[in-house]
């Protein structure tokens, strides 16, 4: 949202074709006379106000559409769909316009609306004696101050005599709610959901970024910024940060505690920092960066705590002796005939708890990711403690040929962390914490359903071990622990070699 000083020229250059090369649509509530006026009560206001500054006649928003639009839906009704759902919600008039940018990857809104309403009725109001204003149209108590050396009304200043109209409120004063940190949010929601309405492909499906949340938004660097380069930089940071998150998630770590790290190492120190330097930008780095080597700590510890715990299940089964299935010789000495009681039927699986082996495949793609970035991390920690252990002649030897190591062993890392965000998104996740919520309640789903099909097959059938509930998940934690212990295997036969 941005606001705008000059309302008409604003209209004027979104709604014309000279000036816009891909202009399709264009939309109004009103006609155009009703924004003269409103620039004009708006200047008359802001006068009266002595305020400095810029007079803010209206507001904009810049609504960005899905790339798939232009081929599902007509612009003129798309266009007016997204305007009157403003106007039905808000009661103001607006004027919009539908665009594409010059490379056409931009598809987008222009929606300038109005602070203010029409009143039913315009109020007037009558001078009950002369009235005096200066140049500025500032009303002054007597008429000597609006004279000049030869007694003459100086120009630019007015007298306006009784009984005359002096003033003409053809508008509301301007809406609160529109200067309050929350109405962007709002609004947000607003064309979210529209927008996910509107989408075919559930991949495209849009989101409203929580600043409650784990993660940290990137900020958008608009056109002829002066500070791009620090924009840029910032939100480098901010990735980091949240691709941290994401190996946090994936590794096991409560996201209390991760929130907790957000909020003592990032909001109160930012809050902090600002209070006893100011806002200096240059220090936002530093203080991401240490919140990201504290959850990074705490992401190795959590590993290593899952490794030895996988271990000691792996080698406890591997121990335990098989106790062979002792068969009844028990036979009935004859067959009493029964009347069969009625059966119910056989417990369904729902959709929830059928995608679950689904998303426990992708679970284990995640958590083998993360195992590669343990490793690396391990890797460059070693690099690093032989470059920080070099004495004498060898610090100027080989420290420059180790620090080149860790670099590329950083590089290597950074990559592999972007790649788990890229896994959950090529499943159809916006986020790992996406996945998980889904994964998680998916895993509780299936767990309720064997639970209630092996009560049933213990009342009305027969079952085999695989089949019960504790079958399957001692099957996942041994198809698991296996694989860690290869893992481990494979780490220790490189270390021998």
């Amino acid at each position: 949202m941005s606001k705008l000083p000059d309302v008409r020229g604003r209209i004027t250059y979104i709604s014309s074709h000279a000036k816009q090369e891909n202009l399709y649509a264009v939309y109004e509530t009103t006609n155009r006379q009703y924004w003269t006026e409103l620039a004009k009560c708006s200047q008359q206001e802001f006068q009266r106000s002595g305020a400095a500054g810029k007079c803010i006649e209206a507001r904009e928003f810049i609504i960005a559409l899905p790339e798939s639009f232009p081929d599902l839906y007509e612009p003129d009704k798309l266009l007016q769909l997204f305007t009157d759902r403003f106007k039905e919600k808000y009661g103001v008039e607006c004027v919009s316009a539908l665009h594409h940018n010059k490379r056409k990857t931009n598809y987008h809104i222009h929606l300038i609306f109005s602070e203010r309403e029409r009143l039913p009725e315009p109020i007037e109001k009558t001078a009950t004696r002369n009235m005096f204003y200066d140049e500025q149209g500032k009303h002054v108590r007597t008429k000597k101050e609006i004279l000049d050396e030869n007694g003459d009304v100086r120009k630019g200043c007015k007298i306006v005599k009784k009984g005359e109209i002096y003033e003409c409120n053809l508008f509301t004063t301007k809406n609160k709610l529109f200067k309050q940190d929350n109405f962007v949010d709002e609004v947000k929601h607003l064309y979210t959901e529209l927008i996910n309405t509107l989408i075919k492909d559930d991949k495209e499906k849009l989101y409203v970024f929580d600043e409650n949340g784990l993660y940290l938004a990137t900020k958008k660097i608009g056109k002829n910024n002066p500070k791009a380069e620090q924009i840029q930089t910032d939100n480098e940071y901010r990735m980091r940060w949240n691709r941290e998150v994401y190996r946090a998630i994936v590794s096991g770590v409560a996201e209390t505690e991760i929130q907790q790290i957000k909020q003592e190492y990032i909001t109160d120190r930012i809050r902090e920092s600002i209070d006893v330097f100011g806002s200096q930008s240059e220090r936002f780095g530093t203080i991401l960066m240490s919140a990201v080597a504290v959850l990074a700590m705490l992401v190795s510890k959590v590993l290593q705590r899952t490794r030895e715990l996988s271990a000691k299940l792996f080698d406890t089964e591997q121990m335990q002796p098989q106790m062979p299935v002792q068969e009844s010789i028990h036979q009935p000495a004859e067959k009493k005939t029964q009347t069969k009681p009625k059966i119910p039927p056989k417990p369904v699986m729902p959709a929830e708890a059928a995608a679950y082996q689904k998303l426990f495949k992708i679970y284990k793609e995640l958590k083998r990711q993360n195992e590669i970035i343990f490793e690396a991390e391990k890797e460059r920690n070693a690099l690093e403690l032989e470059r920080d252990e070099l004495k004498g002649l060898a610090r100027f030897t080989k420290k420059g040929e180790l620090q080149s190591k860790i670099e590329r062993k950083n590089e290597e890392i950074n990559i592999l962390k972007i790649g788990l965000s890229e896994t959950a998104k090529r499943y159809g996740f916006h986020t790992v914490h996406d996945f998980y919520k889904v994964y998680i309640s998916a895993k509780n789903a299936y767990a309720d359903c064997q639970k209630k099909a092996d009560k049933w097959k213990e009342t009305y059938g027969t079952k085999s071990k695989g089949d019960t509930i504790h079958g399957r998940i001692q099957s996942y934690q041994r198809e698991e622990s296996a694989q860690q212990s290869e893992q481990i295997a494979q780490r220790k036969d490189r270390g021998a070699r």
